[in-house]
């Protein structure tokens, strides 16, 4: 029976040692120091216009790529027509009438307020005019820069309020990475150090640069899921990318990131 024992003891022995061994072969192939997680982030651009209007045409769609200048949308232009045309009735009076008050200044009839009069008439009606087309140009919005269309948060013949944006534009430039570095890491990396970060699924790394390292500790973020970094002071670091690789990440992506010192 004692033998039993000891044989099944034995037995029970070698899975134990086995997986004593493979964590100690596991503690060897842990990801180097200066490797953290991070999250790919994007600063939106929202498009508006500064007037109200019912959406009368939207030129694009979530997912498409736009040019600087590429037409976004327009808002229905009925109240600025209808202004302008008034606008236009009354000019054509004004200058009429400066015309008329300028002759007759020029004979002696008429009095200096009165072609005074006229000109400040004739002016104000040519700013109305200018109004107006400022007006018309701001009820129709461009791209301001070449981008992805992230969303379109309206659809044709909605009412839109004045300010309120239609497109969300992510223009590759403003795609940047951010890793939350340990208290006891962040001296040892500076602006400028190169960043290589991987993604699940990709087989290269994306490399950048860092482009910001915050002056303030805070606690690590709820979206960075790690037991070793809880409730401990981390520094956010940024990094950036060009315009090509910043392209092909997305934001809300979690990334492991890698800093390399350039010194």
């Amino acid at each position: 029976m004692n033998a039993f024992y000891i044989v099944h003891g034995r037995q029970l022995m070698r899975p134990a040692g086995a997986l004593i061994l493979l964590l100690l072969v596991g503690s060897c192939g842990d990801p180097p120091k200066n490797r953290f997680q991070g999250y790919v982030e994007g600063e939106f651009v929202y498009i508006a216009s500064p007037l109200a209007g019912t959406l009368e045409s939207l030129h694009v769609r979530r997912g498409d790529q736009v040019k600087a200048g590429d037409p976004l949308f327009a808002l229905d232009e009925t109240p600025e027509k209808a202004a302008r045309e008034q606008i236009d009735a009354a000019l054509v009076l004004s200058e009429v009438e400066y015309a008329r008050q300028d002759k007759l200044f020029r004979t002696g009839v008429a009095a200096t307020q009165d072609l005074d009069r006229a000109r400040s008439t004739r002016d104000q009606d040519k700013r109305r005019l200018t109004q107006t087309d400022w007006s018309f140009l701001q009820k129709r919005q461009s791209a301001p820069q070449a981008g992805l269309v992230y969303d379109t948060l309206y659809r044709k013949g909605e009412w839109v309020a004045a300010g309120k944006p239609v497109v969300a534009l992510l223009p590759p430039p403003n795609i940047k990475v951010r890793a939350f570095v340990p208290e006891m890491r962040v001296g040892s990396i500076h602006y400028g150090d190169g960043v290589r970060v991987t993604v699940d699924g990709v087989r290269d790394p994306f490399i950048g640069k860092v482009s910001y390292i915050s002056p303030h500790a805070e606690y690590t973020p709820p979206v960075i899921y790690s037991r070793e970094t809880r409730d401990k002071l981390v520094f956010m670091v940024e990094a950036v990318f060009d315009p090509e690789t910043a392209a092909k990440l997305h934001p809300g992506q979690p990334v492991d990131v890698q800093f390399e010192s350039n010194s």
